[in-house]
Order: structure tokens, then C-alpha cells, then sequence
């Protein structure tokens, strides 16, 4: 890693330097292979939303094509209220016969959010089968540490974190409104996952997460969709914070700050029985689309039940957004679920071309798939 006014300088003068196109030319095989997996059917799926970007306390209970929508009610101390912030942390619960699984997907940007909401909404992390993390972003990431410094001793000892890849530990910085500065924008820290007991699972390629759920692995891009601008990545390591990048990329990238592409983002999903898959997207900068064909080609299924999470379509210019969400449509999803990054831009959109079936959802809410 380089130095803070190395690293500075070396933003002012060079993270330009042929940005995505450079980082696109020295890439081999960008697209990973989408590998045939033995995907689990589960009966039953709910996701609740334990942080998201808003929180609508006049939202109602809605239900879209099977697909149940409940917002939460927290009893107890009337002083006390639901947190939203920037970012996104979902609890999921699955049913597989009489097998419960509970997994839980990023973590939001603070861990005293996370925390509040855990509380408020009742949920138990000693019940907590696996952990995921989405990319290497720190409203993702950010509430992780906080959350395992306070429920460490009541996860299981041999408790697994699913990570998309190697690309996920890289350090990463942001654009400040100032042109040409830049912020620090976190690293994913290894050591302090290993110091708390967590054994980090790279699932580069698809995965089984639990017998329930399965991870797309490596996103293969073929749609129309491209990464809208956003943060920058920093590849290397120095005393093991950063990220490894000599297996996943040439060593002419070794120290090199770049447009991020988020190499590694993956998504988790769900086979539902009679249903289809159900695609958790927790920000879709790969693009959304790209997603959910990975999703049917890792698992044989073609049919798309649900498509959820964060899209990362507020930034996106207007003809651009049209596109992508004529594309979305293709896909014949029963239900469409924006979260965090979606905009309201692509609420709208998505409500001029497939109102029926858009479901609107808030922190503290509590999703239903199956019977």
C-alpha cells in the first residue's frame, strides 16, 4: 500500500491514467465462466431488512405475485426508533423441510446502527448459520467489526465469511466535490476478521452457502450494462491489509490506483420451490442484468422469481436507466425489489414500464417467498 501522500499525489497526477480502459486492456478473462452448481431448493425465504438508505414508517403491507411485503412494528421504548443510513444489511431465513438456515449479508455503514435495529427487530445472531459480505464497499462493510466485537461468543466457533474474491480486501478511496481530491474510503481488514475467529471463504467461483442458498460467483458481463462511475481501487498489500492481486491479475497492476470494476462482487441467491431463483443484489455495480444471467447459468434455472437489493442505478443517466430497465423486464422477474442504490430514478422508471411488478420495501420490513 502507498504511503497517505503518496498515495495523494499519486491520485492527483495519475488515477487517469487510462482508467477502466487501461485496467479493461491488462485484464485477462474479465468474464468468469459461469460453472454448473448443484443449487439446494429451499421452501420457504424471508429477508428482513435490518439496514437500508430510507425509512418509510407509513409503508404498507403489500403483496406482489406471491411475494409478501410487512413493515415492522418495533414494540418496547417509544424513545427508541429504527436507524437508516447509507448502506444495507440483510438477515435471511430459509426453510428446507425442517431445516432452518439463517444467514446474514452485509452489514451497513456503523455497527451502532446495525445494533439498534438487531435489538428493535428482535433478531437472534446466536441463531446465525453463515455470514456474507456483497464487495468490498464500506457502507457494507462497515457495521462487520462492531457487530462480531458485540456478538462474537454467540456465533457458532467455526462461523464462515463469504467473501466474492480477492478484489473484495482491496483498498479503495472516493471523489471529494473538490476536482482532482480524494478521500479514504476503508479496506476490509483481513487480520481483523482472522483476530476475531472468522474463517474468510473466497467464493471466486459459485458456491453452496449452507445447503440453502448459492452464490453467483464471478459475474460474467454480456448485457448492455456498465459500471457507472463511483470509487477507485488501490491493488496491493503491505503487512496484509489490501488485497492479493497476482492470481487474478497482471503484475503491471501491482500498485496501481484505477477506476474500480469490482472484479469480484457476487451476488447470493435462492432456488424456491415452484417459485424460481430469488437474485440478492447488494449493489449491482457489475450491472443487474449481468447478475441474474449468472445467477440461471451457475444454476439451470431460468426462471426469476425475484430480483432484490441494490441496483446502483441512481446514478445512471436517463436513457441509459431506460435501457437497463427494458432489460430488466426481458428477464420476466414476478417481482422487482429495490433497496439502497436503486434510486428513485429507477422507481419510477420501473413503475412506467413494469408496475406490476415493483414491491417497495424499507428498513425494519420483512419479505416472504413461498408457500
Amino acid at each position: 500500500m502507498v504511503g497517505s501522500n503518496a498515495r495523494r499525489n499519486f491520485l492527483k497526477t495519475s488515477c487517469c491514467l487510462g482508467g477502466a480502459a487501461l485496467f479493461g486492456s491488462l485484464v485477462p478473462g474479465r468474464s468468469a465462466s459461469a460453472a454448473s452448481l448443484d443449487v439446494p431448493v429451499v421452501d420457504k425465504l424471508a429477508i428482513k431488512v435490518l439496514v437500508d438508505s430510507s425509512f418509510d414508517i407509513f409503508l404498507r403491507p403489500t403483496q406482489v405475485h406471491g411475494v409478501a411485503f410487512a413493515p415492522s412494528r418495533p414494540q418496547g421504548d417509544y424513545r427508541r426508533s429504527l436507524h437508516n443510513e447509507w448502506g444495507l444489511s440483510l438477515w435471511l431465513e430459509s426453510q428446507r423441510g425442517s431445516e432452518m438456515r439463517s444467514f446474514m449479508l452485509d452489514y451497513g455503514y456503523t455497527p451502532e446502527v446495525l445494533a439498534n435495529n438487531m435489538e428493535l427487530l428482535g433478531v437472534d445472531p446466536a441463531r446465525l448459520d453463515a455470514l456474507i459480505i456483497s464487495h468490498g464497499h464500506f457502507d457494507h462493510f462497515g457495521g462487520l467489526m462492531g457487530f462480531l466485537d458485540r456478538y462474537r461468543d454467540k456465533l457458532p466457533a467455526d462461523m464462515k465469511l463469504y467473501a466474492g474474491g480477492e478484489d473484495n480486501f482491496c483498498h479503495r478511496v472516493a471523489r471529494t466535490a473538490t476536482p482532482g481530491q480524494f478521500t479514504d474510503f476503508g479496506t476490509l481488514d483481513r487480520r481483523e476478521l482472522a483476530a476475531r475467529r472468522i474463517t474468510t471463504v473466497l467464493a471466486e467461483t459459485p458456491a453452496v452457502i449452507g445447503g440453502h442458498a448459492f452464490t453467483t460467483g464471478r459475474i460474467q458481463r454480456n448485457s448492455i450494462e456498465k459500471v457507472l462511475p463511483q470509487t477507485l481501487v488501490e491493488f496491493g498489500m503491505k503487512d496484509g491489509l489490501g488485497c492479493d492481486s497476482s492470481h487474478y491479475l497482471p503484475a503491471e497492476m501491482a500498485g496501481k490506483i484505477v477506476p474500480d470494476e469490482h472484479i469480484h462482487e457476487h451476488a447470493t441467491c435462492y432456488h424456491v420451490k415452484d417459485r424460481g431463483l430469488v437474485v440478492i443484489s447488494s449493489c449491482g455495480h457489475v450491472g443487474i442484468v449481468n447478475t441474474v444471467r449468472q445467477a440461471q447459468a451457475v444454476s439451470g434455472v431460468e426462471k426469476v422469481h425475484a430480483i432484490v437489493g441494490g441496483f446502483h442505478l441512481g446514478p445512471a443517466p436517463q436513457d441509459y436507466l431506460v435501457q437497463v430497465v427494458a432489460e430488466i423486464r426481458k428477464l420476466q422477474p414476478d417481482v422487482v425489489i429495490p433497496m439502497h442504490c436503486s434510486g428513485l430514478n429507477f422507481v419510477q422508471e420501473a413503475r412506467a414500464q413494469m408496475p406490476g411488478n415493483l414491491l417497495l420495501s424499507t428498513t425494519g420490513g420483512r419479505i416472504t417467498f413461498g408457500a
